[in-house]
């Protein structure tokens, strides 16, 4: 039975031909040159018969790894007449048992045995040697081959396995480092959507209002002028915040730290200064400030549903209310009238699908939808996310 899965031998090049038929000339010529001498004063033709045998095993062990079984037990039987056909008989036994299997191994193992001590039998002179000390030698050299064999076929595969799990570690470090890039371009977008999207919404609000306004003064103009160029370097500022953060492989941070949960006054002023109805109910302010990671989130959710309030309900109030504790986590909602004036502002509601997956990474949730007639966002995270 096959305990291992079959490795297929190297392709052999000129110089693997070339100096396993030097080994089998080698080999050959000992065994004859040893022992057919006591026959060649008896009959000259044996040594004819010897040497055509030979040749034929010459050629028939080239085929050893198309037949590996078949050549190797059929050159081990015509070693049993034939000296000059121990040399193909010793590789294609060599061959063969590099496939280690017993059964193969066991049936090749007993041939060679039997032909060699008829080979020492019909070559040596009487008496010149006991019939259980050839045995016992021919069983010895026999085992000696097969056993080299085995040891080739055992090392090809190891080298199999080895190159297999060097493959395959490949394989996986291609598939993660793909999955890294994957990971990484989907952090980018969400991280660029949240820092971007409030930012230039507010920009994009600002010029609008310069363009639809006539009353405006040149002292006016300048003001609102100024304000769109403010909050554009404000959008570049935070842009290369993020970015260095992304690129720095420990995490840490780079340029200015992200905004978190100290920074949402500062957000509601903001908006509040563009021109957005704001009422900000802070539950959180007695309590302890939740970690960054935390206020990180709750930074970025109010920050969207400002950012959509002043895109689909321009002029009404939003409401933004924040509770909890250690224990209970921190439950925010948000809520803003249905609006019927729409800016020209695109939208791919990209922004909301991004932070309800951000909520769901850190353990909470987070849902949104039309209740009545108004658009409420509300969602949860627990304390030590």
């Amino acid at each position: 039975m096959q305990t291992t899965p079959p490795v297929e031998p190297p392709p052999l090049t000129r110089w693997g031909h070339a100096w396993r038929l030097l080994v089998m000339l080698a080999l050959s010529a000992t065994v004859w040159g040893s022992l057919a001498r006591w026959q060649l004063a008896k009959d000259p033709w044996w040594t004819v018969s010897d040497i055509a045998l030979g040749v034929a095993s010459f050629v028939l062990v080239h085929y050893r790894r198309r037949w590996p079984v078949p050549v190797a037990l059929l050159t081990a039987a015509v070693a049993g007449v034939s000296g000059t056909a121990a040399g193909p008989a010793v590789l294609a036994a060599v061959s063969m048992s590099t496939r280690r299997r017993w059964r193969e191994i066991a049936q090749l193992s007993v041939v060679t045995v039997i032909a060699t001590s008829a080979w020492t039998t019909l070559t040596l002179p009487t008496q010149t040697a006991p019939l259980w000390g050839l045995l016992g030698l021919n069983t010895l050299a026999t085992g000696a081959t097969v056993g080299w064999g085995m040891y080739l076929g055992s090392r090809r595969e190891l080298v199999w396995a080895l190159r297999q799990r060097a493959e395959r570690a490949e394989a996986e470090q291609e598939l993660r480092a793909a999955q890294s890039r994957s990971n990484e371009r989907a952090r980018i977008a969400r991280e660029m959507h949240d820092v971007l999207a409030h930012r230039i919404s507010r920009i994009a609000m600002q010029a609008g209002a310069l363009g639809y306004r006539d009353d405006l003064d040149m002292e006016q103009m300048r003001a609102g002028t100024a304000v769109i160029k403010d909050q554009a370097h404000e959008a570049l500022t935070e842009l290369r915040a993020v970015l260095g953060v992304l690129r720095d492989a420990d995490g840490a941070v780079l340029d200015a730290p992200l905004p978190t949960y100290t920074d949402l006054p500062d957000l509601v002023a903001q908006a509040r200064e563009s021109g957005l109805r704001v009422e900000f109910v802070d539950g959180l302010v007695d309590a302890d400030p939740p970690p960054d990671t935390v206020g990180r989130a709750l930074y970025r959710v109010v920050q969207e549903a400002l950012t959509n309030a002043a895109k689909h309900a321009p002029g009404a109030t939003v409401v933004v209310e924040l509770d909890g504790d250690v224990d209970r986590g921190v439950t925010l909602r948000v809520r803003n009238p249905l609006g019927f004036a729409r800016t020209r502002t695109p939208g791919a509601r990209l922004g909301l699908i991004g932070l309800t997956e951000r909520a769901e990474q850190r353990g909470g949730r987070l849902e949104h939808g039309v209740r009545g007639d108004e658009f409420v966002l509300s969602g949860w995270l627990p304390w030590a996310a």
